[in-house]
């Protein structure tokens, strides 16, 4: 395919100046025809021309590593501030695509307007792309189109992605201290069960003095380790890593293993809190933005990443569709705090339920917040123990001996 500079005049005698992309220079024309397009000039873009040996590196990564939350709240504020400034849609997409950093971003934009110009709305031209641009987005951009306030929705979906991505990267943080460490306590062990452990068996072997029963059992380990009856170990982990996956791509499963993580020690509470403040971002954002109430409910659910809490909105979806109220499902809810559903009723009896949603994410928010804080400052000492521990372990093994030695010179 090759881009096609274009010089044009519409029915109305308006200029237009634009690329065309085709196969060759009388498709681009014939293309235009069909948009009731003159054409005055028309050449290939000679910028955008390839050779032959072009691999584009830049466009090859960004296929791999793909369209990330901070090119679309980029995109998002971007398109907003040109809608709200009169510029026309199409022409605020063809901007956009152009000056766009991310190459799989900025393709997909310019499938979005190919598709806006032959009569497509907006919203279904970005539904083509549900990897990047999923259902929640979907229906808001449809909502604003058929409100008229497609800026002001641009802009909320902008601050619920800043507001999502600020979490997962708190929770991302706190989680990858332990992760690190973790890593690095196996490896240490592994390094000193196979390498430095080994080394001096042979010393105490020649010594001929019996070994200690616990040295001898980390010695026993040792040689399973640098045996290649180790596989084995290494195949285990890997089936019971695809089993747990396996189940808990299962609805039942996936049930099973949220609500055990629920009612895990501090953890579970922390869960809890980053699964409200998600499901009151999430639904707040999409009614505020003139979304059905069902609709929302549905991509609540979908969207909502904890089979508990999925259940709890699926209840609250058919109480509503029998003509019930919100609150009352939440009140029989394992994972709605009381003040959550109290403050749902006041929403829902006061025309405010977007306020009251906005409000408790919010506040949910915070305390993700102090609770990572919190779960960093403990697991901190925690992991040096650990640590120290599996380091420990392997000295002591190698030193057991080392006294009984020196008993028997005394």
């Amino acid at each position: 395919m090759v881009q096609f500079l274009y010089k044009a005049r519409d029915e109305q005698g308006s200029l237009h100046q634009n690329v065309v992309t085709a196969e060759s220079i009388d498709l681009a024309r014939s293309q235009l025809s069909e948009k009731g397009l003159w054409v005055i000039e028309i050449e290939e873009n000679k910028k955008h021309k390839k050779a032959v040996l072009d691999i584009e590196l830049d466009g090859f990564f960004a296929e791999i590593t793909g369209v990330g939350l901070k090119d679309l709240v980029i995109f998002c504020r971007q398109f907003s501030t040109l809608i709200n400034a009169g510029v026309a849609m199409m022409r605020s997409l063809n901007i956009l695509s152009l000056q766009t950093e991310n190459f799989k971003l900025a393709k997909i934009l310019k499938q979005v307007k190919d598709d806006v110009e032959q009569g497509e709305s907006l919203s279904a031209a970005f539904g083509k792309h549900p990897v990047v641009f999923d259902r929640l987005f979907v229906s808001m951009i449809k909502a604003g189109e058929t409100g008229g306030v497609l800026d002001e929705v641009m802009n909320r979906i902008a601050l619920f992605m800043e507001n999502r991505a600020k979490l997962s990267a708190k929770i991302k943080s706190a989680m990858a201290y332990p992760a690190v460490v973790s890593i690095f306590a196996v490896i240490i062990f592994f390094v000193m069960l196979t390498v430095i452990l080994p080394k001096f068996s042979e010393i105490f072997s020649r010594l001929g003095s019996e070994l200690p029963a616990y040295t001898q059992f980390l010695i026993n380990i040792s040689e399973f380790l640098r045996s290649p009856a180790s596989f084995l170990l290494l195949i285990s982990f890997g089936a019971l890593g695809y089993g747990f996956k396996k189940i808990y791509s299962l609805e039942r499963g996936k049930y099973f293993f949220d609500k055990l993580f629920l009612s895990l020690p501090i953890i579970g509470n922390l869960l809890q809190k980053v699964a409200v403040a998600r499901f009151s971002r999430t639904f707040g954002t999409l009614i505020k933005s003139g979304v059905p109430i069902l609709t929302s409910l549905e991509i609540v659910e979908d969207s909502s990443g904890n089979a508990v809490l999925a259940k709890a909105v699926r209840e609250i979806r058919e109480e509503v569709k029998q003509g019930g109220m919100i609150y009352k499902p939440l009140e029989n809810s394992e994972i709605f705090p009381p003040m959550v559903t109290s403050m749902i009723a006041v929403g829902e009896e006061t025309g405010e339920l977007d306020l009251m949603l906005s409000k408790i994410a919010d506040f949910y928010d915070n305390e993700v917040e102090s609770g990572v804080d919190s779960l960093t400052s403990l697991l901190e000492p925690i992991m040096m123990v650990f640590l120290g521990g599996m380091v420990g372990a392997v000295i002591v093994g190698m030193y057991l001996p080392m006294f009984k030695i020196f008993d028997a010179i005394k």
